[in-house]
């Protein structure tokens, strides 16, 4: 985990660095006695923690925060305890109290650690990947058919047509193109093994050298596909 100290005190900003480097989980990457410099600092390079003194010459800790759209994790330190809610409204992690014990400063790390993605601010929104979808809707007998996926076989194409094959279910044919479809079913659970044919992995009961069965479907899988299809099982870890 990266971090700077920023103390205007001497003696005080040492005995940070001796308790940074007494800590295997810290990387310190810079020490400063202006707030200016620190503020210029982290805005230009990537920090993962701060650990920033209230009081400065030139600018003071408060102030920094209040410039930074985009924090890292912030420790606080000071002699003076007035600020400690100051601090915690600019989303400040924790707050030292001058004299600092090095059992509080650990204990104060390992809070920081806790919070899970060390190299993310606190501030930047985690993303959430988008689950694949259940069902969808297609066009069929001029009306909007919906399938649910876990019924699919497999997609068996006719020209511009395609023809579901579902699960203890009709099949149902709708105006598509392979292009369209492979973009929209999760590449997880899908996988083309012919020029004509699209296939649920988990319903492939048997898998020989040129074909697949699913139920008492053979289907064929062509030589121009073979070789994807068997590296894509050998990535799932599906041939054992």
């Amino acid at each position: 985990m990266t971090c700077i100290a920023v103390d205007d005190e001497p003696l005080a900003l040492d005995q940070m660095v001796d308790f940074i480097t007494k800590m295997p989980c810290l990387d310190l990457k810079a020490t400063f006695k202006k707030g200016i410099d620190a503020m210029i600092y982290i805005k230009e390079n990537k920090t993962d923690l701060v650990f920033l003194d209230v009081h400065l010459e030139d600018i003071s800790g408060i102030q920094i925060l209040r410039t930074l759209k985009q924090k890292p994790f912030v420790i606080l330190t000071t002699a003076y305890d007035q600020y400690a809610l100051e601090g915690y409204e600019l989303d400040v992690n924790d707050y030292l109290l001058k004299p600092i014990s090095f059992e509080r400063f650990v204990k104060a790390v390992e809070k920081i650690q806790d919070l899970g993605s060390l190299n993310r601010p606190p501030s930047e929104p985690i993303a959430v990947p988008a689950l694949p979808p259940e069902y969808i809707f297609v066009k069929a007998d001029y009306k909007m058919q919906k399938i649910i996926l876990k019924d699919i076989l497999f997609i068996e194409g006719y020209r511009d047509y395609m023809k579901f094959h579902l699960y203890q279910k009709k099949p149902v044919v709708s105006l598509l193109s392979f292009r369209k479809i492979e973009s929209i079913l999760p590449h997880q659970e899908f996988v083309r093994i012919h020029k004509s044919f699209l296939v649920s992995v988990d319903k492939i009961d048997t898998i020989g050298k040129n074909a697949v069965k699913i139920g008492e479907h053979t289907i064929p899988v062509g030589e121009a596909f073979k070789e994807s299809f068997f590296k894509y099982l050998e990535e799932k870890e599906l041939l054992k």
